[in-house]
Parts: C-alpha cells; sequence; structure tokens
C-alpha cells in the first residue's frame, strides 16, 4: 500500500521538471492527483487542469472543480513559477512585477483557497484524525541566501519562505501543515532555459561545484522531499524551509580537502 493511498493532491507546475516529478511520485504512492499548469500536457493518470496561478477565479475554480471531482484536497505542492531577474539598475519594473506575480504572488492565491478548503472539509487522515491537509510551496535556496544577479527572483522565493511560515502560524491549530521546500539548482527546463544562453557556460559548471557532491540536484529529489512533508511521517513538521541543495548553503570550499585527500 503505498504511503498516500485514499488521498488526493493537488500539484501545481506540473507539466515538467519538479512538478513533473513529484505528480509522478505520488501517483506511484497511491494519490489521486490532480496536475496543473498554463497548458494541456500529458501527465498519465493525473487529471490535468489548465490553471494560470496568477489568476484568482482560474485558482478558485480549480479547487472547486478539485473538490467536486474528489470530495475534497488533502495535500497541495505548489511548484509553479519562473526564473528571471538581473541587477536592479538593469531590471524593467515590469519585469520585476512578472516574477513577483508568478512566484509570490501566485504562491498566495494557491495557499489562500487551498486553506479555505481545507479549512471546510472534515478530517481524512492524520493522528487521531486531527489534521486536514498539508501544504508544500517550492521556494529556493536563493529565498534563503543571495545570488548574484538573482533580485527579483530571489525576493519573490525569499517571500515564499516567510509566507509559508506565517500560513504555518495562522492554520497549524485547525489542523493544516504549510511547509516550504528550498531547491539548490535543479536540472530542470527552467534551469536550462536560464543557463543555456550564450556566455554562460563557465557560470553553470561553477553552480555544479558549488553543492558539496559536485552536481546538480534531480527532480525525483525533491519529488521525494515533498513526498515525505504530505505524509503521516511528518505529522509534526510545520513552518520550516528545508534546503534540498546538495550542501550548497552548508559553506564554501577553498582547496583544503583536496590537500587532504578528499577532494
Amino acid at each position: 500500500m503505498g504511503r498516500l493511498e485514499g488521498r488526493t493532491a493537488v500539484v501545481t507546475g506540473g507539466a515538467s521538471g519538479i512538478g513533473r516529478a513529484t505528480v509522478e511520485r505520488f501517483l506511484a504512492e497511491g494519490a489521486t492527483v490532480e496536475s496543473w499548469d498554463l497548458h494541456v500536457h500529458a501527465a498519465p493518470g493525473a487529471t490535468t487542469r489548465v490553471v494560470d496561478v496568477t489568476d484568482e477565479a482560474q485558482v478558485a475554480a480549480g479547487f472547486a472543480a478539485a473538490r467536486t471531482a474528489h470530495g475534497g484536497v488533502d495535500a497541495v505542492v505548489h511548484a509553479a513559477g519562473i526564473a528571471s531577474g538581473g541587477p536592479v539598475h538593469l531590471l524593467d519594473e515590469a519585469e520585476w512585477a512578472r516574477v513577483i506575480s508568478v512566484n509570490l504572488t501566485g504562491t498566495f492565491l494557491v495557499d489562500k483557497h487551498a486553506a479555505a478548503l481545507m479549512l471546510e472539509q472534515a478530517a481524512r487522515f492524520g493522528i487521531d484524525g486531527a489534521q486536514r491537509g498539508s501544504i508544500v510551496n517550492l521556494a529556493s535556496v536563493e529565498g534563503l541566501i543571495g545570488t548574484e544577479g538573482g533580485s527579483a527572483y530571489n525576493a519573490s522565493k525569499g517571500g515564499v519562505v516567510i509566507l509559508t511560515k506565517n500560513l504555518a502560524i495562522d492554520y497549524g491549530r485547525r489542523g493544516i501543515r504549510v511547509n516550504a521546500i528550498c531547491p539548490g539548482f535543479i536540472d530542470t527546463p527552467l534551469l536550462a532555459g536560464v543557463f543555456g544562453l550564450p556566455g554562460m557556460e563557465e557560470v553553470f559548471a561553477d553552480i555544479a561545484r558549488a553543492h558539496q557532491f559536485g552536481r546538480l540536484g534531480r527532480a525525483e529529489e525533491i519529488a521525494s522531499v515533498a513526498l515525505f512533508l504530505v505524509s503521516d511521517d511528518a505529522s509534526f513538521v510545520t513552518g520550516t524551509a528545508i534546503p534540498v541543495d546538495g550542501g550548497y548553503i552548508a559553506g564554501h570550499r577553498h582547496g583544503v580537502s583536496d590537500l587532504l585527500g578528499l577532494g
């Protein structure tokens, strides 16, 4: 029996990358999964919906439809997002607004309507039936530390981290857990779109080396943490922002390990 047998999950950004890996992992664990994205996409075994997370009417309609179809929603993994930024003196205000709209306002809207639905529905799982749902927001290590040229992206993901903590405080006593995952640099189409630009080859290689494992992360490694957070194994976990980053923010290497034979 899978760890999510009998439960319903909504995954935003489910067409590719971390969202797609999460859809596939949740299906394998027995969940009924709704995969939301901007475009119709193939996700075998999942219900797919076209939902723009920046449009409140679409988000509200998506949750209403999920409730009608499945009787409720036990878990939400909000993975939809975009990457953009630059030094602020070169960043157009419209681009700043676009990144904040998708990454931060989109999180607010998805969490708002997920929480409202979870408050209404009867307890369906958890210890003594006390828990009504779990929300997992995809933030980033760039929401915990600064990076060159991050500006809008880092600000949006930093906002996701603190919003997550506030939601955990507001809804914890109503049986709703809210956590964030802060991935390092993950090998996804989103990342490839940024670092596939001309002249970025050495930057890309340096970023991979900055992870203590010397490589990028894989989408399925983030999906595994999302699975933990929505499962009963995380029944006492809320308000966290968990780095899943291969040691990216642990500290820096300066060659000493190489001298000690650990390079």
